[in-house]
């Protein structure tokens, strides 16, 4: 999945007249970083959420306590709250999520490496996802899971 230019996932979202939204917590912006890159996005960006903390979770996109105390901040439920409440919460058409744990460190339920995501897009099912990137440390697995949460935006508009 890898491997997407953004100027390409741009003009498809202008081809659509899709808006994007982005909701991150282990890459911590890098992919709105790299949607923003490119000029002339601002037609397509629509804003970015960073809720690296699990208040800032509730609080800037609405998801809920009893969630993250269920399954925790790296988890496709959370994962799934975050991509649809970044919806919820701007004037876009489609949002993607990033939760994980980006290193180092980890825990044998929870290892290095593990990020979840989520594609949320207005009239469709949210579809999420763990990706299991192993302990590559953790700028490589940000660069990963934010090439990888491109690849899910760019498929989405198919």
């Amino acid at each position: 999945m890898a491997g997407v230019k953004v100027e390409e996932l741009l003009a498809k979202a202008r081809y659509w007249g899709l808006k994007i939204a982005t909701a991150e917590s282990c890459t911590g912006g890098m992919v709105a970083a790299a949607l923003t890159d490119v000029p002339g996005s601002s037609d397509v960006f629509e804003r970015g959420f960073v809720t690296y903390s699990n208040a800032a979770k509730v609080e800037m996109i609405g998801v809920a306590a009893e969630t993250l105390k269920a399954h925790g901040a790296v988890s496709e439920a959370v994962g799934k709250e975050m991509a649809e409440g970044a919806l919820r919460h701007s004037h876009a058409d489609l949002a993607v999520s990033v939760t994980g744990i980006a290193g180092p460190g980890g825990s044998e339920f929870k290892p290095e490496g593990r990020v979840c995501f989520a594609l949320a897009r207005k009239g469709r099912e949210t579809a999420v996802e763990t990706v299991e990137f192993g302990a590559l440390g953790r700028a490589k697995v940000r660069k990963a899971a934010t090439e990888h949460a491109l690849a899910l935006l760019f498929a989405a508009m198919d």
